[in-house]
Parts: C-alpha cells; sequence; structure tokens
C-alpha cells in the first residue's frame, strides 16, 4: 500500500474529504511553488502574492467542504484556475493591468543583446519596454493572456488550455491572432522594436 505521500492528488482529495486534514497539507506542500509562482508572475509583488495564493486554497477548502469539487483527477489545473479568476478580480478591482517583469530566460522578446548596457542601450531598452507593453494594451483580454503567459511565464499551450479553461486548439488559436494582431498594430503605428 503507498504512503500517504506517494498518494496521487485525486486520492488525497478523497482522504481530506472523508476528514484526513494531513491530506491536504501535502497537496498544497506538493503544489505550493508552481501555483504561488503563477501567482507571483502575474502580479509581481510577494504581499499581494500571498494574500491571493491564500484565497486560492480557502476556496479550495471550501469547495471541497461541500462536496462540490468534480475535476476528475485534475487537481492542479483546478486549482490554477482558481487562482488565475482571483488574479482577474484582483486587477478589476485595481483597474490596472500587471507590469512585465523580466526573467533570466525571456527579456521583452530576447531584443537586448548587449549585455553591458550603457546609458544610451538602457533608454532604448526602456523605450522598445514601454511600446511592447503600448501593444500589448491593444491587443483583446484572451489573446493578451495567453501571449504573456507564453512569452512571459514559458507556460506550454497545454498548461495555458488548463490554467484558462479552453482547449489547446484554442489556445494556439488565440496566440497566432495576437501575433497577427501584433504585427497590424506595429505596422499601423510603424514601430521599430531594435536598438
Amino acid at each position: 500500500m503507498a504512503t500517504i505521500i506517494e498518494q496521487t492528488d485525486a486520492l488525497l482529495v478523497k482522504d481530506y474529504v472523508t476528514g484526513n486534514e494531513k491530506a491536504l497539507e501535502i497537496l498544497i506542500k506538493r503544489h505550493q511553488s508552481r501555483i504561488y509562482g503563477f501567482i507571483y508572475s502575474k502580479i509581481a509583488d510577494a504581499d499581494i502574492s500571498n494574500d491571493i495564493f491564500q484565497d486560492t486554497f480557502i476556496k479550495v477548502i471550501k469547495t471541497l467542504k461541500n462536496d462540490s469539487y468534480n475535476e476528475e483527477g485534475k487537481f492542479l489545473p483546478w486549482v490554477m484556475r482558481i487562482a488565475h479568476n482571483l488574479i482577474i478580480d484582483h486587477f478589476r478591482r485595481n483597474k490596472k493591468m500587471p507590469m512585465f517583469r523580466e526573467t533570466e530566460s525571456f527579456s521583452i522578446f530576447s531584443i537586448m543583446s548587449d549585455d553591458s548596457p550603457n546609458i544610451e542601450s538602457q533608454i532604448i531598452s526602456e523605450q522598445v519596454e514601454d511600446d511592447v507593453r503600448r501593444l500589448l494594451e491593444e491587443l483583446p483580454q484572451d489573446q493578451k493572456e495567453v501571449l504573456l503567459m507564453r512569452m512571459y511565464q514559458d507556460m506550454s499551450f497545454k498548461e495555458i488550455a488548463e490554467v484558462t479553461g479552453v482547449s489547446i486548439n484554442t489556445s494556439l488559436g488565440r496566440m497566432r491572432y495576437a501575433l497577427l494582431n501584433l504585427r497590424k498594430v506595429i505596422e499601423k503605428h510603424q514601430i521599430v522594436l531594435t536598438n
């Protein structure tokens, strides 16, 4: 018989629903870095990210306690969807879209190449970043969301589909339209995204 640590998410959920509090603790520990990382990548503020992380699990607990969980073993995508919805609620309440964080593996569509930026290239880099941000604001919300998840968080289309609750084909389609629309906007404004 498998130890509780080795149990699948589905079995742990079942154990928790039947009264084993330890099962939820294991589920949270198992997925917390992925879920928190996802939230932080959207919010870029540790305190707000912690609040949303807590709210996510409060919602998870309420749903499980009410016996209204029926995701057929897809625990992580379900929790990610809850987190995703809470992030959207946060931005709606604050009426602003997230800032874009640069990561080691990705820097504004990998445009900047100089390892030691001087003041001039830094100013150009900031201008490019501003232009990209403005361009993204012109995209429909669903396209912008897929593009940000793919480009800034390096999520697979399968992960994007699970988090947004649509099919992989829909995610791919939204990405394709986002890129086509970006191209149109770039041509319309005659923006040059290079240094």
